[in-house]
């Protein structure tokens, strides 16, 4: 299982080389794929989310996640047509520690309002990786980029809870870590 991490590390930070120009889709795709690696609040927010699904599990681990990488699509567009969000990484930051204590304290409320809180949160931090975008990305590009990274840390999410009690160590830890980030 750790090779199977390592390789897929190593996958998501090598850059490939552009030797020739006219290479704006694929320069989109992979600054929206790593976008999603260069903020703790996303990377604790997306593991917490899956984390969550994975402990709630049946339905939940399948909607939960089909939830977050639809709201945060429709964030990206939302913050791509120039409407901006108020408040929006004061909600980013309370989505880590919202989920997080969620998936430590084993909330299991009914599918559609967990779907729901993932999607809300999922909005907001679509509509920041939406606002941060480069000005010569292609906004499809960057976006299958990112939605991609998203699910795989969704993904690691889920899957870490084949580990047991460590999934809410975890998961308890990205809460408290998501206290610090409004002081970052």
């Amino acid at each position: 299982m750790n090779r199977i991490a390592f390789v897929l590390l190593f996958a998501a930070v090598a850059g490939p080389a552009f030797a020739h120009t006219g290479h704006a889709e694929a320069q989109g795709f992979l600054a929206g794929a790593l976008h999603p690696f260069g903020g703790a609040d996303h990377v604790l927010a997306m593991l917490a989310a899956g984390l969550w699904a994975g402990i709630a599990g049946a339905r939940a681990a399948l909607m939960w996640p089909a939830a977050f990488l639809g709201a945060m699509a429709a964030g990206f567009s939302i913050a791509v047509s120039g409407t901006g969000l108020p408040a929006a990484e004061a909600v980013i930051a309370v989505s880590v520690v919202a989920l997080g204590a969620a998936a430590a304290f084993d909330a299991r409320p009914p599918v559609a309002i967990g779907a729901t809180v993932c999607g809300l949160f999922a909005f907001f931090h679509g509509a920041a990786h939406g606002t941060e975008m480069p000005a010569n990305a292609a906004a499809i590009a960057y976006s299958a980029g990112f939605l991609l990274s998203t699910a795989l840390l969704l993904g690691t999410g889920l899957v870490a809870v084949l580990t047991g009690r460590l999934a809410r160590v975890a998961a308890l830890g990205a809460a408290v870590a998501g206290l610090a980030l409004p002081a970052a």
